[in-house]
């Protein structure tokens, strides 16, 4: 390579700051229009599969690209790919909430670029999460006994409880496994037919697999039945089994129904076996002086974890993990290369001895200005709106001769069908009818509503919590439902 060449070679250093400036404020007021103008956009994206892989080119630029030419492809191909999370008109899943703070907060954290593995490595990000994760967790009442955490996922929480559970349960499991040992017993991990598939998938990472996951029957509310879980727990131990933990729910994904948590609880001290509780969803609502008994027993479990970015208008991702028993989650994860040992070590925690990562986004930051920004008063009230307007929902539901309401409400979710009276269809014929209704419904670009299944029944489902989702939204989806059931018969 001759020295004229490589003084040709393009500087590796970022844009001047002038460029920068420029090009931030403009996005900036990109994201705010797109804030106040998200109910312009079809919530639910309208492209058809490959679409927006077809219109970008198979291979990556060898030249550097203006900024405003990636931002013109951006509105050009990717947004009308977008389903839009942050439309008051989502109603599907468990709505996701983006809000002003939250992205701010990502700008800022992208910008700072830290990497709090250890508390050298940022001692902010470190001990900010603590002090976050300790004003979320008064919040919703859970003792300061238990310390906290932040993961990306509940889904990645509930495989850290689960892999403590055994740590807690099985000697020498960190050194020696647990596949193929003459010397520990098959074990077994409970948890109702409603429970979220992330149990499914950590009982497949960890080795323990499907066949060791037992589904507890739920009652007529969707509920774990309590005695079915100790008739469970005392069949396996006769028959040999290692009973390591039971999964407990507040707010199950279809139906937002809550375990009884205290006498869950119970039945583990009994038995000594870890108890996690998946608040993910409902956790939030014990902010709320009416809700707070949602959360009852939760202090007697080994662990809990509520996730902010479902109903506490955090920008996805964000899952707050709470332990009593925090040391037997570092004694299963923490491991400390030559490398990563400072002088400091004993005097403080690090983030990375708390779980598979090593690396740990600055996500405490978005959490902390939200609390700030909105404070607990407007929290509350939000979240106080979005139950008022389930039980809306539901009073229209119940009123109507031909829908019909499939479970309780809770919280903020309402799972129902249409089911014409007297219409003489089937149980096939109905679930038809309801994805179709389902389906022309989403298709105004208006609402996106989205469906279970209830005891062999397709459910149609609400959730409400969006930040800006008001009573005009949830009356136009209820409009719309009507409108086309009516076409539709």
């Amino acid at each position: 390579m001759t020295s004229d060449s490589r003084d040709q070679a393009p500087s590796p250093t970022t844009s001047p700051s002038s460029d920068f400036r420029r090009q931030g404020h403009a996005l900036v007021d990109w994201i705010a229009d797109y804030f106040d103008h998200v109910e312009s956009f079809p919530v639910l994206a309208r492209v058809k599969p490959g679409e927006i892989a077809a219109a970008l080119p198979d291979h990556a630029p060898e030249e550097p690209e203006p900024f405003e030419a990636v931002m013109a492809d951006f509105e050009r191909i990717l947004v009308p790919g977008l389903t839009h999370w942050n439309h008051p008109g989502f109603l599907a899943y468990f709505p996701i909430t983006g809000s002003a703070p939250g992205a701010l907060a990502e700008f800022l954290s992208a910008a700072l670029n830290q990497q709090a593995m250890l508390w050298r490595t940022s001692p902010a990000a470190t001990e900010l999460e603590s002090v976050a994760l300790g004003w979320l967790r008064r919040l919703i009442g859970l003792p300061d006994a238990f310390e906290g955490v932040i993961y990306d996922t509940a889904s990645v929480g509930t495989l850290h409880a689960l892999t403590a559970a055994r740590e807690a349960t099985a000697a020498d499991v960190r050194a020696k496994g647990w596949l193929a040992r003459t010397d520990v017993p098959g074990a077994r991990v409970y948890c109702s037919d409603q429970a979220h598939s992330s149990v499914d998938k950590a009982m497949i990472t960890m080795g323990l697999g499907l066949d060791s996951l037992c589904k507890i029957p739920t009652d007529e509310r969707f509920r774990m039945r309590v005695d079915l879980l100790a008739d469970a727990i005392e069949r396996d131990r006769r028959a040999g089994l290692l009973p390591l933990a039971v999964v407990a729910t507040v707010g199950t994904t279809s139906t937002t129904s809550v375990d009884p948590v205290p006498d869950i609880a119970a039945v583990c001290e009994q038995e000594h076996v870890w108890l996690h509780v998946d608040a993910a969803y409902g956790g939030a609502a014990a902010m709320l002086p009416s809700h707070a008994g949602v959360l009852a027993g939760a202090d007697r479990a080994d662990s809990v974890i509520v996730n902010p970015h479902k109903w506490l208008f955090t920008p996805f991702d964000l899952s707050a993990f709470y332990s009593r028993r925090m040391d037997v989650i570092r004694s299963a994860f923490a491991l400390t290369p030559d490398y990563l040992r400072t002088q400091e070590a004993g005097d403080v925690r690090n983030l990375m001895d708390t779980g598979i990562q090593l690396g740990r986004r600055f996500r405490s930051l978005k959490l902390w200005m939200i609390l700030r920004w909105f404070g607990a008063r407007t929290m509350r009230a939000r979240i106080a709106e979005h139950i008022r307007l389930a039980q809306l929902v539901a009073s229209w539901i119940d009123a109507h001769k031909d829908f019909e309401r499939l479970a309780p409400v809770p919280l903020s979710v309402v799972c129902f069908r249409w089911n014409p009276a007297q219409g003489g269809l089937s149980d096939a014929e109905l679930d038809a009818a309801n994805a179709e209704l389902m389906n022309l419904v989403n298709s105004t670009g208006e609402i996106y509503v989205s469906h279970t299944n209830l005891r062999g029944r397709l459910s149609l489902r609400v959730a409400i919590g969006h930040l800006d989702t008001a009573e005009r939204h949830v009356r136009r989806a209820w409009d719309l439902l009507t409108l086309h059931a009516a076409a539709l018969r």
